[in-house]
């Protein structure tokens, strides 16, 4: 594994596929659903989101990490490594540096990508595009162009609403992007970042 991420990291290969074997490949993008997400640490949120989606398209779910972050430090070899290890032997997992939806669309052109309704948020807000709605409009237009779509699964706020797809401000002409499951499909009440501080409170 190290070998294979050393050359990802060093050279200018757009993305590269570790199997449920633990084998590397970069010949063909794997077929499927994409799942982006830091997975720190990979839940049963997650999980069941991937299972939900899977049933609901017809086609499996491939995991995808991006090694670059639009808002954070890129990530260390070694923390990729820590990562992909929690998948061994349980899901496929695609490597990028990609860290928007533009850039994923245009690795992936075609693909459903699935997401929670916090990132479903921040695709269509334009805070996330330097408080431009232009280039939020331009972005989504860019994803559409690439034949994408987006599959969302609700989440629980820090104030404690669930938040499905029903409650995002989607502009109405893009709306055909966002597709998924209500609360009676898919709801799972667990987040990364809630169990990273209950890891801390056990140390």
């Amino acid at each position: 594994m190290a070998d294979s991420l050393d050359h990802f990291y060093s050279s200018r290969v757009g993305w590269v596929f570790l199997t449920v074997d633990g084998e590397f490949r970069s010949a063909e993008p794997p077929q499927g659903a994409i799942f982006p997400g830091s997975f720190n640490p990979l839940h049963r949120g997650h999980t069941t989101l991937a299972d939900v989606s899977a049933a609901r398209l017809g086609q499996p779910v491939v995991y995808e990490l991006s090694v670059a972050n639009v808002d954070k430090p890129d990530l260390s070899l070694d923390e990729v490594r820590r990562r992909l290890e929690q998948f061994g032997g349980r899901a496929p997992v695609l490597v990028t540096r990609a860290p928007t939806f533009r850039e994923k669309a245009a690795l992936f052109p075609g693909a459903v990508f699935v997401v929670g309704a916090d990132t479903a948020a921040r695709i269509v807000h334009p805070r996330f595009y330097g408080d431009d709605p232009a280039r939020m409009i331009h972005a989504l237009h860019e994803i559409r162009a690439c034949g994408c779509r987006f599959f969302v699964g609700g989440r629980l706020e820090t104030g404690g609403r669930f938040v499905d797809l029903s409650g995002l401000a989607i502009p109405s002409d893009y709306r055909d992007l966002f597709f998924g499951p209500d609360e009676h499909e898919f709801r799972v009440d667990i987040s990364s970042t809630e169990l990273r501080a209950g890891q801390r409170l056990a140390r």
